[in-house]
């Protein structure tokens, strides 16, 4: 597997987004306002295996000190491989190259899998933030990065 940098306008990254979109819409029964929009400002990485991008994930400052993750996603026929974890260290690499002390996620209370990925790794619940107050399916988490020796 090899983890590459994508532009948000890339092809690969846009299907990814819209199959997890999709997925998204079948696990939360389809809430409304929940789908939200690629951005231009989103650096991307894509897990790359065989030619084909299988998963994505992003990273979207919020400000110097926080980037927050985005569209972390594996295709359902490529799961169980390591291969959202290796995307999540490298996401945390290029926060850190980028600046960045700590990173912030959200995700569903409908996804347990995301959840238990992201603790696992070290990220501890923190408050719902932003364009997630309000949303009662929201949950928020936190890593702080380490500091460069």
């Amino acid at each position: 597997m090899l983890i590459e940098s994508r532009p948000a306008t890339d092809p690969e990254i846009a299907a990814l987004v819209t199959a997890q979109q999709r997925e998204l819409r079948a696990a939360d029964g389809g809430l409304d306002g929940q789908a939200t929009l690629t951005h231009d400002d989103i650096h991307y990485l894509a897990a790359v295996v065989g030619g084909r991008a299988v998963g994505c994930g992003g990273l979207q400052a919020l400000d110097g000190d926080t980037g927050e993750l985005k569209r972390m996603y594996v295709r359902p026929a490529y799961r169980g491989r390591g291969i959202a974890r290796q995307l999540l260290s490298a996401l945390e690499e290029l926060a850190f190259q980028r600046g960045h002390a700590v990173v912030c996620l959200e995700t569903g209370t409908y996804l347990p899998a995301a959840i238990g990925l992201y603790t696992s790794c070290g990220y501890e619940p923190i408050s719902v933030y932003g364009e997630y107050v309000g949303n009662p399916y929201s949950v928020c988490f936190a890593k702080r990065l380490p500091v460069a020796a």
